[in-house]
């Protein structure tokens, strides 16, 4: 398993990138680019992944427990069995985003923007 706890790819250009299973504690994502990436069952517990593009990015099973996403692009992603609890996700685009499973427990939704959702009760929840 690939631990980069702390590390910072604020501003980066990764898309497509595999950090499946990674150990992503902290990590600053601020402004990255990670388009498609592959963060299958990564541990993003506290990251910083404030205005990050996600668009196509599979976080399936992630754990991503008081991490900041606010106003990041998430089209089309797939959180599915995810650990959003805590998590920030205010001004979000969860346009398209794949939540089946996913535990939002506490979660901030303030502001986000959803169409074509793969969650059928979020109006209950939001």
């Amino acid at each position: 398993m690939i631990d980069l706890t702390g590390e910072n790819f604020a501003g980066a250009h990764l898309p497509g990138s595999d950090f499946a299973g990674a150990n992503l504690t902290g990590v600053k994502f601020s402004g990255a680019n990670l388009h498609k990436g592959d963060l299958t069952g990564a541990n993003l517990t506290g990251a910083n992944l404030t205005e990050v593009n996600l668009t196509g990015a599979n976080l399936t099973g992630a754990n991503l427990t008081g991490a900041i996403l606010t106003r990041a692009i998430l089209r089309y992603a797939s959180f599915a069995g995810a650990n959003l609890n805590g998590a920030n996700l205010n001004g979000t685009n969860l346009d398209g985003v794949d939540l089946t499973g996913a535990d939002l427990t506490g979660a901030f939704l303030e502001g986000v923007i959803v169409e074509n959702h793969g969650f059928p009760d979020v109006e209950r929840q939001l």
